[in-house]
């Protein structure tokens, strides 16, 4: 006789890998897929029937800041953990990896890193870190043993660039030697690539010809314009091929920045290249001013549509978020003042759902950029498929529904969301980790609260 399963999620539609959309019931048991069953097989000690919906692997995103207030460096307590995966839960999310910073070195606070996260966390978890000192270069083989083998480096802070976030300025030299640790040590480099020096050029032009910043995010964009980005790209992505290094592309903005990434690929480079659901959504004529401030900036239309074009053809591999939730205040004093970035966990599947269906995007394309293939380039080898045995990680969606984004459906405690007073066309109805609701008929559940772990990565 077949063991009786704890849950059973049943009458929906499962996106499956390598079938597609089939009408089934999941069976979940100790947190893992126990079974996939014909619709009202097996057996389980509790249904929950969710007719009509559809069952897609939850979402992995590998790009976020954790931070608290205004700080974007670290969570400092369990509730800087608690709000975001809130707004994690109601965005479909189900593992996302924080970006940590610091002059500092990293093993002292790894274990208290986690503990904190984890007191607050209702979905799993892990943590990119900030290379910036020989410290921390030298500390990196550790941390890659500890379960965190990817890496990041601002190419564009040079000089005092840097100082607004503690941390110190870096240089090509540096991007080797790091990427060379990385290589021998089954690590992944994610690069934040922007030629600052040129950029500081650009800047001062700019603000000479509009010193109020009266263009917005037309602005912003001509400051650090595309080709600001694929010049830095283009770098990081040769250096690791002669090292044999793996790139992460972070928040590929451009069909410029796309295009060096892919004359590297094609070269033999190892480049997986993410997008981010903002690039995809806005750009340079959005009428949300300088909330839109970010790093890349938004940019032109058609940008916007080579990275559309990228992902039917397959080029882009990822999408994330670059979530970060400072409160609206960052954003005072218009396009110069403004800190960059935004929250944007709330929003993942709902947008990514409504405008992939505006792009005739169908599933089966768009859900592996958001969930297996995030999970398999950052060895979260457990999660991001519907398949038994790997972590019962779950978004159930309405395909169906019709809503206006506000301030009440948000998690986040930066309270905003660039996405506010938009129509959608899906909507996430429960959000499940490791077989737990952490989301359950729209409606955060506080006993997930702490129900989130630290998961160690090894990549493959």
């Amino acid at each position: 006789m077949a063991q009786q399963a704890d849950l059973a999620l049943r009458g929906g539609a499962a996106l499956l890998p390598d079938v597609g959309l089939t009408d089934c019931d999941i069976l979940i048991s100790d947190g893992t897929i126990a079974s996939i069953e014909v619709p009202g097989g097996g057996d389980a000690a509790q249904d929950e029937a969710i007719t009509g919906l559809t069952v897609l692997p939850g979402v992995v995103d590998a790009h976020i800041h954790l931070g608290h207030g205004m700080d974007i460096a670290r969570p400092r307590v369990p509730q800087d953990a608690t709000s975001e995966t809130g707004a994690a839960a109601k965005g479909g999310v189900t593992t996302f990896i924080s970006y940590v910073m610091s002059p500092d070195p990293y093993t002292p606070v790894f274990a208290e890193l986690c503990e904190t996260t984890q007191a607050g966390a209702r979905i799993d978890f892990g943590f990119h870190f900030v290379i910036a000192t020989e410290d921390q270069l030298a500390e990196l083989p550790a941390l890659i043993k500890r379960g965190a083998p990817s890496a990041k480096l601002f190419m564009n802070i040079r000089g005092d660039e840097g100082a607004r976030l503690g941390l110190p300025g870096t240089d090509d030299g540096f991007l080797f030697r790091l990427l060379g640790v990385l290589a021998e040590n089954n690590g992944l480099l994610c690069p934040h690539p922007e030629n600052i020096e040129v950029a500081w050029v650009l800047r001062d032009r700019v603000t000479a010809a509009d010193p109020e910043g009266t263009g917005g995010l037309a602005t912003w964009n001509d400051t650090r314009p595309p080709f600001v980005e694929a010049d830095a790209l283009s770098r990081a992505t040769y250096f690791a091929r002669i090292t044999g290094t793996p790139v992460h592309a972070v928040h590929t903005s451009s069909g410029e920045a796309l295009d060096a990434a892919l004359r590297q690929r094609a070269a033999g480079s190892d480049v997986c290249i993410e997008t981010c659901l903002h690039y995809l959504t806005h750009d340079t004529t959005s009428a949300i001013a300088e909330i839109g401030k970010v790093n890349p900036p938004l940019r032109a239309p058609e940008d916007r549509e080579a990275l559309w074009a990228g992902i039917k053809r397959g080029d882009i591999n990822t999408i994330a978020t670059d979530h970060i939730h400072r409160p609206i205040a960052c954003k005072d004093g218009g396009i110069w003042k403004a800190q960059p970035g935004f929250p944007g966990l709330d929003a993942f599947l709902p947008v990514l759902l409504t405008y992939g269906q505006r792009h005739g995007v169908p599933l089966d394309t768009l859900i592996p950029l958001a969930s297996e293939n995030p999970a398999r380039r950052m060895g979260l080898n457990a999660k991001g498929t519907l398949r038994p045995g790997l972590d019962a990680d779950i978004a159930v969606v309405d395909l169906n529904a019709d809503w206006v984004v506000g301030k009440d459906d948000l998690g986040t405690d930066a309270g905003y969301s660039i996405y506010e007073g938009e129509s959608m066309s899906a909507r996430v109805v429960h959000t499940l980790s490791r077989g737990r609701f952490a989301l359950r008929d729209g409606a955060l559940q506080d006993n997930a609260i702490g129900g989130g772990r630290f998961v160690a990565r090894e990549l493959r």
